[in-house]
């Protein structure tokens, strides 16, 4: 049975609400209220805010990391290393590693894995582009910390073989992320022991 509203504008912000990934209508119901309650700034802040990260992320230039400049604070700060290189899936495993407060090289941000039943290939994501970054001769070690799923290791496979003509360090997080497991659901102990502890890439795979 379909709710019936009061009101089309709530029915309207209830519709929109719900189409946010993990909120159902109960939910957007509950948060559209609350928002009805709250004063006209608060509303319109949060909405400028809203329009604002829509209207005016970046994506950082060299490692296609979300920011508000060309380049991210990571890439500008020469304190880090830039020889190393960590390659994850999106910023929410950039966000991870930061916490852990294990890795101080630069990232390589790819913007998902191949995943074919998902239609996603290697040519949707940022892979040329660290071949390109690899190939300038700067980058001495690139660590894979993609998810240790089917599709993790597809996409670790895929880069080494794409990198493997160069000379370049090619190594994988140790395995105390478990098999299966997402990178951004690992604790901070957990992935900062396995950044650290990071292995040869070929010792990973049977050649």
């Amino acid at each position: 049975m379909n709710q019936k509203y009061p009101s089309v504008l709530l029915e309207n912000a209830v519709n929109e609400l719900s189409s946010l990934p993990g909120v159902g209508r109960k939910t957007a119901l509950r948060l559209a209220l609350y928002m009805l309650r709250r004063d006209i700034d608060y509303t319109e802040g949060f909405a400028s805010a809203l329009l604002a990260l829509r209207r005016d992320v970046k994506y950082c230039q060299v490692c296609h990391n979300i920011c508000d400049e060309d380049v991210c604070s990571i890439c500008a700060d020469h304190q880090r290393d830039h020889s190393t290189v960590c390659v994850v899936e999106n910023i929410k495993e950039v966000m991870a590693i930061e916490n852990t407060g294990q890795f101080r090289g630069v990232y390589h941000v790819l913007g998902g894995i191949i995943s074919p039943m998902d239609g996603i290939g290697p040519g949707d994501l940022q892979i040329d582009s660290l071949v390109q970054r690899v190939a300038g001769g700067d980058v001495k070690e690139v660590v894979l910390a993609l998810s240790t799923t089917m599709e993790g290791d597809t996409t670790n496979f895929f880069i080494y073989r794409k990198l493997s003509s160069y000379d370049v360090k090619i190594s994988v997080i140790a395995r105390g992320v478990s098999i299966g497991d997402e990178i951004e659901y690992a604790d901070e102990i957990t992935l900062g022991r396995s950044i650290v502890n990071r292995t040869s890439f070929n010792d990973s795979i049977k050649i």
